[in-house]
């Protein structure tokens, strides 16, 4: 099950805290969950760099569907961020690209952050 992450508390503390990796179109922000939840939290930010309030949005909700369409690749238990980076727009990415690529950072993500649990 997929949650928000909203608070900006939240949002720092997986800066601080978490791991990063970083992707053509975006970068991924990984920390374990505060609480032992069975839920995965995941927060969407794109900074002013990825251009206007139009492209913005748009990074947001390219990166909201390559999530929801990699739902089961999402590792529970954790709290995400997805940060657009401005190539998303500069290059005018595609929704299978992003998907490829949001994909390629879950699973890079998933595999080391189960040599985290251990």
């Amino acid at each position: 099950m997929l949650g928000r992450l909203t608070r900006s508390e939240d949002f720092e503390r997986v800066r601080k805290v978490g791991t990063r990796w970083r992707g053509r179109y975006c970068s991924l922000n990984a920390a374990k969950a505060e609480s032992n939840a069975a839920t995965t939290r995941i927060g969407y930010i794109a900074s002013k760099s990825v251009g206007g309030a139009v492209q913005r949005n748009r990074a947001r909700r390219l990166l909201k569907e390559a999530v929801r369409a990699s739902v089961n690749d999402v590792p529970t238990g954790w709290d995400i961020v997805l940060i657009a980076q401005p190539s998303l727009i500069i290059e005018k990415a595609r929704m299978q690209q992003v998907q490829e690529d949001v994909l390629w950072l879950l699973n890079k993500a998933q595999a080391q952050l189960a040599i985290i649990r251990k």
